[in-house]
């Protein structure tokens, strides 16, 4: 289980390192078809539909959190081995089920990307028993779960690399030295004291972004109470409603804080619901909050969505995915040094 969390927790830099040296690749090889978050299972008919199966089906199955109504993480299709054609196997994303006693002694997961198709991700799991094998997918849901959550992240984090909200990055880089790529449709803005906000002003959807900073502290204020009062207090100064007892405000209660990383290093995570004070709004967010080491600031990069009329779950992956391109400072040297050592890598070929 270490072993797979630790691909996991390193998964978002996997597609954004990879991408410069598959630029020869991408011109061999097809591109993945699929939708986003759709997850193709090869496994026999009658074992998908026995318990088996269901083991598997349950763990990709499961809601997304912090939406304000149940919607779920993927999109799942299923295929028997003998159907697994040329067409099935351009999928995006794919888990291939083997088990065979005489091959297999215990229950193993790996992965392959690009295997029939550029931007694909197979992850095999291979068992001796179906009994060893629901119990394997069974314990470890979460991390087959946010193993393809992140895939899909990354794949959009590379999509903004060339597409972009270039408002959205200017007032980035104007206001905190970062860098920050935004979904092109945020156009409009609002910008304050150590703060800004982005959105696509429409009112059948809308999606924002913001970003504020204030000192560190040290590392005690990551904790829900701090992190959460100050979200609420930077967001009744810059986002007021259309009175003046009218201002956002974190639903407590049904949103959750905890550790993440992000290129490489120590970040907080709030997922939860967002409520317009004494007013009919409200709807989910998803936040991070990173350590500036060159400023010695703590920098919150958020998005939110006010959707009545939609599901979410769509709106929330792009504006949760645009918060992996966030480059502090310091990390934008880093990210330089690389590049140009790549580069030399490959001059000297």
């Amino acid at each position: 289980m270490r072993h797979l969390r630790l691909l996991t927790a390193l998964s978002a830099i996997l597609l954004l390192t990879a991408s410069c040296r598959n630029s020869k690749l991408k011109m061999l090889v097809p591109q993945a078809s699929g939708r986003p978050y759709e997850v193709l299972v090869i496994m026999d008919g009658e074992l998908w539909e026995s318990l088996t199966g269901r083991a598997l089906f349950d763990v990709l199955d499961t809601d997304i959190p912090g939406l304000p109504q149940p919607e779920r993480s993927f999109h799942i299709s299923q295929a028997s081995p003998k159907d697994y054609n040329r067409t099935l196997k351009m999928f995006r994303n794919i888990i291939e089920v083997n088990i065979d006693k005489r091959q297999f002694t215990t229950t193993k997961l790996k992965f392959v990307r690009n295997e029939y198709a550029m931007d694909q991700v197979i992850m095999r799991i291979n068992s001796p028993s179906n009994e060893a094998f629901a119990t394997y997918v069974t314990e470890h849901s979460q991390d087959i779960i946010d193993f393809f959550n992140n895939m899909e992240i990354n794949r959009l984090c590379v999509d903004l690399r060339d597409e972009y909200s270039q408002t959205a990055y200017n007032l980035a880089k104007e206001l905190f030295d970062c860098d920050f790529h935004a979904p092109k449709e945020l156009k409009s803005y609002k910008r304050g004291k150590d703060f800004f906000w982005v959105s696509n002003d429409s009112p059948s959807g809308l999606v924002s972004i913001c970003m504020y900073s204030y000192p560190y502290e040290g590392p005690e204020i990551f904790n829900k109470r701090y992190l959460l009062h100050k979200r609420d207090s930077v967001m009744q100064k810059n986002l007021p409603g259309r009175e003046p007892d009218m201002y956002m405000q974190t639903d407590t209660l049904y949103t959750d804080v905890k550790p993440i990383v992000v290129h490489h290093a120590y970040a907080m995570e709030a997922r939860g619901l967002w409520y317009m004070r004494n007013d009919a709004m409200g709807g989910p967010f998803v936040s991070h909050s990173r350590v500036d080491t060159k400023n010695n600031r703590l920098i919150t990069v958020e998005g939110f969505v006010y959707a009545p009329e939609k599901m979410k779950r769509g709106l929330m992956h792009r504006m949760e995915g645009a918060l992996y391109t966030l480059l502090l400072p310091e990390e934008q040297e880093t990210e330089q040094e690389a590049g140009i050592e790549e580069e030399n890598k490959e001059a000297t070929k």
